[in-house]
């Protein structure tokens, strides 16, 4: 996308293509994605030199995908780089079936709450981080 300002020329962002979470375990998070959440694989790199990445999404026609890189082997090749986990919101149609469901699958979610721009709930993954989830009609 393209803007002009002032007679400038201004390249903008169009969206946001892939988040990068870093993880401990790359397989417990993959089966923590996809078996508990229902994410689906995008796709599943690897250099073979210990470089592998896995982009996930809650359904294949995702905009935002999320991928799961090894927090060690990233520590190693960019010391500096940020390695703390993302703060994500997910949206939800049925925020109560999908709160229920989670607690049924014994992840640890936290209760449902009224905020100023709707009902929304935590969760945690299985290397105790937490994302919130919104309810979003």
């Amino acid at each position: 996308m393209l803007s002009i300002y002032k007679g400038v020329e201004i390249i903008m962002f169009s969206k946001v293509g892939q988040i990068m979470l870093y993880v401990n375990n790359q397989d417990e998070a993959l089966n923590f994605w996809t078996k508990q959440l229902g994410f689906t694989v995008i796709s599943e790199e690897d250099n073979g030199q210990g470089m592998r990445w896995i982009e996930i999404a809650p359904k294949k026609d995702t905009e935002t995908s999320i991928i799961l890189h090894n927090k060690e082997f990233v520590a190693k090749m960019s010391p500096g780089l940020n390695l703390d986990t993302p703060s994500l919101m997910f949206f939800s149609e049925n925020l109560e079936q999908l709160h229920s469901d989670l607690l049924n699958k014994n992840i640890t979610v936290g209760e449902i709450v009224n905020m100023p721009s709707g009902r929304v709930f935590n969760f945690a993954d299985n290397e105790e981080n937490y994302f919130a989830v919104m309810e979003k009609k």
